[in-house]
């Protein structure tokens, strides 16, 4: 097999084989957990002998012994051994991560294992034929990760790595990492005085600074336009609801374990809510509705809370309280196809104006543990896959993937460094329409039973503020951009005529702001400027008072221009509009 031709997953997943023959080799008696390819890499779990650790300073050693290794030629040597001897193999080997893994294999299935020189492990495979074909790989950096991520378990030790079909690949892609640690949304976060973390408040909360929440409100009033624009109504629910209320729509059931724990009020349990879908329903229910409502469309940016472990908590990637932007659509039957393919059409519009004009869609069917009968699954499964061709977009099978209630759309978009991320969510609900006993009077004047719809868009405000600012490396585009113009002044002299300029911006729907720091140098204040990456800066001396102008300087660009304070208005109009 040629290095050009190694399938990327059987690459990444040999050269984790080739790490933990590394790891074993410098720190005898290491304990070795799972070692699976990733998206762009792969990793292995450790726990070392004697409490003792390695971290990233580590990490060039165990390259070098990859290295050694693999100048060895060693074979990938698969083996299938009886489950009795499987045990009693590893057992030996002192590996009891591997023991349990085996244990919790089913009696029958084959048990096959892979031996590259010394090095022993439980494998599926495939593995290239040996470690010379092994063209280019890197560690990355450690980390911590609890066995079955169970804080009960013992803590591991993780190691994350790539491997690339060739140098050229593995430089292009460390190059994009290096962009990705620049772009960080956290340092961002904390550069641009947009929002932050506390302990004091606890993980996974965000506070949100002033610049942060002008961001946000510029979104969410996009948002809230783009939905009655679109026949939605706009509503609003409470945080928390009757322990009851989560029986019934089955949360309990299937959601408990991101749910928090209870709280008394008045001898009555009560839950802080995850999503706001049983909310909704008590809208619709509120009343008896007519075929004549449908489809009716119900929209709120909805605060949620959801228990995540502290280990998984990143930034604004995953937190524990956050804005969903949730809608359900009600409608009949035979609605149900249209009002997803809209849903569609909408997510592509949505996620253009922010910049991302390329989408990937994945559908997920029905999951081991799910409620409603299979022929409700096979008719709303058939119809999402006819809603995404009939918008003749391209989409991938996620076989058991779906939701507890029913199957979904995933929609995904690339940002500026090609990572993918998950936003847009669309869900088929024949379930809780069916254990909240919702019914409309159809034209033939009898009850009849709604067909529902959970979807969102951006996913939740947090998640998607944080790709945006990745995304651009916090340089927002003018329209998001938490101050649009900065005008800077010569010396204090123009101090009054730069407030007035502002003014004008303001009332023409522009975010303006005049530096008030008394005898700072003007190249002060624009590097300033330039550092909180504001998109213009607007130079005012003498000259420009004198003239009713101002020396506009693009931080994005470089263009320098003068201009009239109309002149000013109407270019920020056709930039906002277009950006």
């Amino acid at each position: 097999m040629s290095a050009s031709s190694v399938d990327l997953e059987t690459l990444r997943h040999s050269t984790a084989h080739l790490m933990a023959a590394a790891v074993c080799e410098l720190f005898p008696g290491a304990e070795y957990g799972i070692g699976p390819s990733i998206e762009d890499g792969f990793y292995y779990d450790f726990l070392l002998p004697g409490g003792t650790h390695f971290s990233d300073e580590d990490l060039p050693a165990i390259e070098a012994r990859m290295h050694e290794i693999q100048g060895r030629h060693s074979q990938y040597q698969r083996s299938e051994l009886a489950r009795a001897e499987a045990l009693l193999e590893f057992r030996r080997l002192g590996q009891r991560f591997k023991v349990d893994l085996i244990e919790r294999i089913p009696e029958g299935e084959v048990i096959s294992c892979y031996r590259t020189g010394d090095f022993f492990d439980l494998c599926r495979g495939p593995h290239v034929p040996e470690t010379g074909a092994i063209p280019a790989f890197k560690l990355l950096h450690t980390a911590g990760a609890y066995w079955h991520g169970d804080e009960t378990q013992p803590m591991l030790q993780r190691i994350y790595g790539t491997a690339w079909n060739s140098q050229a690949e593995l430089d292009l892609y460390l190059e994009r990492l290096e962009m990705a640690r620049k772009r960080d949304h956290r340092r961002l976060g904390r550069e641009l005085d947009l929002f932050s973390l506390s302990d004091e408040l606890g993980g996974g909360l965000v506070l949100w600074h002033p610049n942060g929440a002008t961001v946000r409100t510029v979104i969410e009033d996009h948002w809230r336009r783009e939905h009655r624009r679109r026949g939605y109504q706009l509503v609003y629910t409470p945080h928390v609801a009757r322990e009851q209320l989560w029986e019934t729509s089955g949360h309990l059931g299937f959601f408990a374990d991101e749910m928090y724990g209870p709280m008394e009020v008045e001898g009555e349990r009560y839950r802080i809510k995850p999503m706001s879908c049983p909310f909704h329903i008590l809208i619709f229910s509120s009343r008896r509705r007519s075929y004549r409502e449908l489809p009716m469309r119900l929209a709120e940016l909805a605060s949620v809370y959801r228990f995540q472990r502290s280990g998984t908590l990143h930034g604004l990637l995953r937190v524990r309280g956050f804005t969903q932007d949730d809608a359900h659509i009600f409608c009949a039957p035979d609605q149900a196809e249209a009002e997803v393919a809209g849903v569609l059409d909408m997510v592509q519009e949505m996620m253009a104006r922010f910049g991302f004009n390329q989408v990937e869609i994945d559908l997920s069917t029905k999951p081991a543990k799910a409620a409603g009968q299979d022929e409700m699954w096979e008719l709303a499964e058939a119809a999402l896959e006819r809603a995404i061709q009939t918008r003749g977009l391209d989409f991938k099978l996620n076989p058991g993937e779906g939701a507890f209630y029913g199957p979904k759309i995933d929609v995904h978009i690339r940002d500026a460094m090609g990572r993918r991320w998950q936003c847009a969510t669309i869900q088929f609900d024949f379930n809780e329409p069916e254990r909240f006993g919702l019914e409309f009077i159809g034209a033939d004047g009898l009850a009849h039973r709604p067909m529902m719809v959970h979807r969102t868009l951006l996913g939740s405000m947090e998640r998607f503020f944080g790709v945006l600012l990745e995304h651009y490396g916090g340089a927002l585009p003018l329209w998001l951009s938490p101050v649009q113009v900065q005008l800077i002044t010569v010396s204090d002299d123009q101090l009054d005529y730069a407030l007035g300029v502002a003014a004008r911006l303001e009332q023409a729907g522009f975010r303006a702001e005049v530096p008030d720091r008394p005898g700072e140098r003007m190249q002060a204040k624009i590097r300033d400027g330039e550092l909180a990456k504001v998109p213009y800066l607007g130079v005012i001396g003498k000259r420009e008072v004198e003239a009713g102008t101002v020396n506009l300087r693009s931080t994005r660009e470089g263009e320098q221009v003068v201009l009239g304070i109309d002149q000013l208005i109407e270019r920020l109009r056709l930039e906002a509009a277009q950006s």
